[in-house]
């Protein structure tokens, strides 16, 4: 019976030649999820692709899981920064001027690379990644949290956690369904997709 793929970099590229071969074996690592599949995805296609040899590919990575799981890590970071960035700016502003952003950041991140982002959908279980997906989904929940209770005022009486639970949850399910399961989610789509939702959440939290 095979192993548990090992998952964790061999080592971290602390000069400047050697972040650059990572940052090739990661990239070339999405491209080909994308185009090829997981199946296609071997060490060998993936040091070709980023030109370098396998070798070195194995200085820094012990499996194709590995590279995987440095693709979602990248993906998850580009995302949560731009949560962080928004939640930060909107955090003295109103309901009903922050959630519609809120929305639209959740909608956009989804929208960056929709394609890599299904992939790394399908190979979150895979490759054991579901604590990184809970961590991610922790700091969202956190952030989204601290604004409801800096805008209490405005609330109806409601318990805090349970509503950044319910409009965390209810954003990130819409984003997600709407980018991942349409063949191609349109700027006006998406713009009446933010519409819609940010309606649904500011009835959800207003007096």
């Amino acid at each position: 019976m095979a192993g548990k793929p090992l998952t964790k970099p061999r080592k971290k590229a602390s000069q400047e030649r050697s972040r650059a071969t990572v940052d090739a074996l990661v990239e070339a690592t999405a491209r080909i999820l994308v185009k090829e599949g997981f199946d296609k995805a071997s060490t060998n296609r993936i040091a070709e692709v980023a030109g370098v040899s396998v070798g070195s590919l194995y200085q820094y990575f012990p499996s194709k899981e590995a590279l995987v799981v440095a693709v979602i890590g990248r993906h998850n970071h580009s995302t949560m920064q731009l949560v962080r960035s928004v939640l930060s700016e909107v955090a003295d502003q109103p309901i009903e001027h922050a959630i519609p952003r809120i929305v639209a950041v959740a909608i956009r991140a989804h929208r960056i690379d929709p394609k890599l982002h299904r992939v790394l959908t399908e190979q979150i279980p895979r490759t054991g990644q579901l604590e990184n997906v809970e961590a991610f989904n922790r700091e969202y929940f956190t952030l989204f949290r601290e604004y409801l209770a800096n805008r209490r005022g405005d609330l109806r009486p409601v318990d805090l956690d349970l509503a950044a639970y319910v409009c965390v949850t209810s954003i990130e399910a819409l984003a997600h369904n709407a980018v991942l399961r349409s063949t191609r989610l349109t700027d006006q789509e998406a713009e009446a997709l933010v519409d819609e939702a940010s309606r649904m959440i500011v009835e959800y939290l207003s007096r």
